[in-house]
């Protein structure tokens, strides 16, 4: 971080937000103590991942768009392969529906311990990293581990590896587990249920801010299953729409300061919020047992309002991941194939699936051949970008007298509870605020 004064101005410079996936950057100018810019500047290349899978056959498409990120691959992969199932009109057997949802489970374990953990938890502790916060809470970091280590557990097993999976295809698996070895992690499994409610109890006791705006939550949901990998959008604002209607409502644009796209309502222009903290808010009554239970007499007000316990929503979520993989081991029978027989057919389909940060959309369409004619991917990052900046508009002039180090503190205290993955919102952060 570099500072510098000259003419009454002040500037902070973070070159590199840490414990975020990615790179990227805020600027804050002020004048005369008064708040009149904020910009969150994405500035990591962008990924092309939409122009390269044109051309590409539709079966390349999960095992390319895993590529995009190395902590939610899996959520890549299903928005994918859901997205061309529905344009090839692939109905799926509940055998590996529920694999599907085992393994987005996994990913959600993983995700979630590091986030809560590793990458969040040292803000509200104040402590600049998990290394540093390790001398003081040894057993939370060892359990955020072993935590993170069964989630890639069950990822490998299901995918093939732990990160970039190569298991998944258009109409199912490559090739699925037997039962026997999904069962030898159930006591790993019915540990990370104790785990997590512990992970939960550890962040109840942090301090949090007191801020709460009115955001319009969005999420995927289904009528009897806590949202992962189908059904409908709603949100908090009265939307419920198929996903084929996602683009109606909301839209992305271009903007000069950065190199993700940025999602706002189409009618109003405004910001919106996706993520764990949208999912608990709109299908609490979903959760798994447990984790319903905890949800309910944890102390929180739902629906919640405060963006800085979006790590609270994040822990119960851990509970209900680890708690639904039990529940799918334990009903699991071998399918009879790995993956159903697909006919070749032009057609254009989309999806939304929950990655652990939040909604996630895919849309493709093919030709006749099975070759890709167009695909758009939306991040949840992306999305959630218009709304981190609405915050940071909010937050920061009651802070505009504090020293340059604490203005840059509070940025990244709010940009982190968001769970950022700004390399897949490239298809965050360096700080530099300007005082006049």
């Amino acid at each position: 971080m570099a500072n510098g004064k000259t003419n009454g101005e002040k500037a902070v410079k973070i070159d590199y937000l840490t414990r975020v996936e990615g790179e990227g950057g805020v600027y804050v100018r002020s004048e005369g103590g008064e708040l009149r810019e904020v910009k969150i500047n994405i500035f990591e290349p962008p990924r092309f991942f939409e122009a390269f899978l044109r051309g590409r056959h539709f079966q390349e498409v999960p095992d390319i768009t895993a590529r995009i990120c190395g902590i939610c691959p899996v959520a890549y992969q299903m928005s994918a392969a859901h997205a061309l199932e529905a344009a090839l009109g692939v109905t799926l057997p509940p055998e590996i529906r529920a694999l599907r949802r085992l393994l987005y489970c996994a990913e959600w374990i993983e995700s979630h311990a590091l986030h809560i953990y590793m990458l969040n938890a040292p803000d509200f502790l104040g402590y600049e990293s998990v290394i540093t916060l390790a001398a003081d809470h040894p057993r939370e970091v060892e359990r955020a581990l072993r935590l993170k280590k069964i989630g890639n557990q069950l990822l490998a097993l299901l995918g093939g590896r732990s990160v970039h999976p190569v298991s998944v295809c258009v109409g199912g698996f490559y090739k699925v587990p037997r039962r026997k070895e999904l069962e030898c992690l159930l006591s790993e499994l019915r540990w990370a249920v104790e785990a997590s409610q512990e992970t939960l109890k550890f962040v109840l006791t942090l301090s949090y801010p007191d801020y709460a705006p009115d955001y319009e939550f969005v999420s995927v949901s289904h009528p009897s299953e806590y949202p992962m990998n189908e059904r409908r959008i709603v949100s908090s604002k009265g939307v419920d729409i198929e996903p084929q209607d996602f683009e109606h409502v909301y839209l992305e644009e271009h903007i000069a300061h950065s190199t993700a796209l940025h999602s706002s309502r189409a009618d109003s222009g405004s910001s919106y919020f996706v993520g764990p903290l949208a999912r608990i808010n709109l299908n609490m009554d979903k959760l798994m047992p447990t984790a319903l239970k905890a949800a309910r007499t944890c102390g929180v007000s739902w629906p919640c309002l405060n963006p800085y316990k979006g790590i609270i929503a994040r822990a119960i979520e851990l509970i209900h991941a680890c708690e639904e993989a039990i529940a799918i081991i334990g009903a699991y029978r071998e399918p009879a194939q790995s993956r159903v027989e697909l006919k070749v057919r032009a057609g254009e389909g989309c999806a939304a699936t929950e990655a652990p940060r939040g909604l996630l959309y895919h849309r493709y369409r093919i030709n006749d051949q099975g070759l890709v004619e167009f695909a758009r991917i939306v991040p949840p990052t992306a999305q959630n970008y218009h709304r981190m900046e609405d915050d940071l508009k909010a937050i920061l002039p009651g802070v505009l007298n504090q020293s340059e180090a604490e203005i840059a503190q509070v940025c990244e205290k709010l940009i982190r509870t968001y769970d950022p993955c700004i390399s897949c919102s490239t298809h965050f952060v360096k700080l530099r605020l300007d005082r006049r």
